[in-house]
């Protein structure tokens, strides 16, 4: 029976996961990081490795990122991705990481493997540099921030 047991198991479907943080300035401006193996920008965040939770995740990967050991706020948003890039779905979450500080800003290290820059950016700067799925959570996160809300999207849509 315990065999029987460990073999439906091993056949439950397995989804990506990744996980990322919203930070702010002062301003109101979200941090984008520009990855040297991507042509294009994201939030600071990445991969959710084995079991590793999705908020340990975000703050290990903003570690290693930004150089930065900052705590990580409530859950923003849950986005659901259907294969396309990639051959499986997978789920994608974003925390907020809140306003960082000049200091904390100042202390910004780049990891020169995986970053080659970051930048604060208005709404339309951060629709320039993002590509539409991206875009579309950067937006629902920034709206559940300001909202103290928590939105759940598909591929970027958000689903009522």
């Amino acid at each position: 029976m315990e065999s029987e047991r460990v073999e439906d198991i091993a056949r439950l479907p397995r989804k990506r996961m990744e996980a990322g943080a919203l930070f702010v300035d002062e301003l109101d401006r979200v941090l984008l990081v520009e990855p040297t193996y991507k042509d294009y920008w994201e939030l600071p965040g990445g991969v959710v490795e084995a079991n590793e939770s999705p908020r340990a995740a975000a703050v290990r990967e903003v570690g290693e990122e930004l150089g930065l050991t900052v705590p990580m706020g409530r859950l923003l948003v849950v986005d659901w991705v259907p294969p396309g890039l990639y051959p499986t779905d997978g789920l994608m979450l974003v925390y907020d990481g809140g306003v960082l500080s000049v200091e904390q800003t100042a202390a910004i290290t780049l990891q020169a493997e995986e970053l080659r820059s970051w930048a604060w950016c208005n709404d339309a700067e951060a629709s320039k540099r993002l590509p539409g799925l991206l875009a579309r959570r950067v937006a629902a996160a920034r709206r559940a921030r300001s909202a103290d809300a928590l939105a759940y999207l598909e591929d970027g849509f958000a689903v009522a």
